[in-house]
């Protein structure tokens, strides 16, 4: 499975972007797919996780009512909405696919394949 992340850019403080990831290779079966992001100097953290369906999401308090996560899965594609950007949203991020859970999750170790990573600069 390939991932490719895309739609990261410099934007400034209360802006938006989208993000997408596309998979590609051996997609078939269920999965859970999520958004993590790193930055400057830190480590790895959770953004956002979207089971299967679509109809479980879970947000780390720092993005939720900001970020909203979505999947089409007849494309094989994720979604990440990012709107009232924040400098400290500055970041790289990875999009991540799953296949041994099924509603999501906020652990890294229950991801079998990344992405990337996509530059997303937000200015003050």
């Amino acid at each position: 499975v390939q991932l490719q992340a895309s739609g990261g850019g410099l934007v400034q403080t209360g802006g938006s972007l989208r993000l997408s990831c596309a998979a590609s290779g051996r997609t078939f079966g269920s999965n859970i797919m999520g958004w993590f992001r790193q930055p400057p100097g830190k480590e790895r953290d959770f953004v956002t996780t979207i089971s299967w369906s679509g109809s479980r999401t879970y947000y780390a308090d720092s993005v939720r009512g900001r970020f909203t996560i979505s999947r089409d899965n007849t494309k094989n594609t994720l979604y990440l909405q990012m709107n009232s950007l924040k400098p400290e949203d500055t970041a790289v991020y990875y999009c991540a696919v799953g296949y041994r859970r099924s509603l999501g999750s906020s652990d890294p170790r229950d991801y079998d394949y990344w992405g990337q990573g996509t530059q997303v600069t937000v200015s003050s």
